[in-house]
């Protein structure tokens, strides 16, 4: 399975964020998408998601039975502001989840599964949502997105609220679940970007560069990456 994004544009006003950009993502691997603060991450995520109106561009799944237009029933989309219900529990709002997408869910499991896979605890399961940390909540959205099971997942900034034992725990687990699916998760944190993903993109003069790695976690690559991104800065 691949994404294609062809011909991307995203003005606000005069000014041009996202300039004919071209890139196909593919499944199985993760990708790090890498930039300055600012550049247009948000807007690019956005832009696939349909959350705003873009200028131009299409976007198409291709697999082994043809290729299709992407539409939102294919993306997942963690933001880097969680949104829960925070009248709810951990526990009721999961449930509630599974009750209303029990029909769509394929290979639906018990609710104890789904919290024992990004390990929360039974204590943290019964508090209200309204009294969980960032991070916490974070988690809540990756594990619905999972259990969706989109065909894309999108995730924007999504560890960096985490402390370093919940962060390897959910690296851990998109690594399990990356073969099945094209994950690109948004991050201004090189040494996160390097530690968890297969390939690196940055967004660069309103475009996505692909760059080719060698050895992800060498010195010589990460200052490949922050030379680019600092090219970018002085355009």
């Amino acid at each position: 399975m691949k994404l294609e994004i062809i011909n991307l544009c995203k003005t606000y006003g005069e000014k041009e964020v996202l300039k004919n950009i071209n890139f196909t993502f593919e499944e199985g691997k993760i990708y790090g998408l890498l930039g300055r603060n600012g550049v247009g991450k948000t807007t690019f995520f956005n832009s696939l998601n349909g959350d705003i109106t873009i200028n131009e561009g299409k976007f198409y799944l291709e697999n082994e039975y043809g290729r299709n237009r992407l539409n939102t029933q294919d993306i997942g989309y963690v933001v880097s502001t969680p949104i829960v219900p925070e009248f709810l529990t951990g526990r009721e709002f999961l449930q509630f989840y599974l009750d209303i997408n029990k029909q769509k869910i394929n290979d639906l499991k018990d609710i104890d599964y789904y919290f024992d896979l990004v390990k929360l605890n039974k204590n943290d399961q019964n508090i209200l949502l309204k009294e969980y940390s960032h991070g916490m909540k974070n988690k809540i959205q990756i594990l619905v997105n999972i259990i969706a099971n989109p065909k894309v997942i999108l995730l924007d900034e999504p560890l960096t609220s985490l402390d370093i034992v919940v962060q390897e725990e959910m690296k851990n687990l998109l690594r399990k679940i990356k073969e099945n699916h094209i994950i690109i998760i948004s991050t201004h944190i090189l040494e996160l970007a390097t530690d968890l993903c297969d390939e690196i993109v940055v967004l660069n003069n309103k475009k996505l560069e692909l760059i080719e790695k060698n050895n992800l976690n060498t010195k010589k690559y990460k200052d490949k990456i922050i030379k680019t991104l600092k090219d970018e800065s002085n355009d």
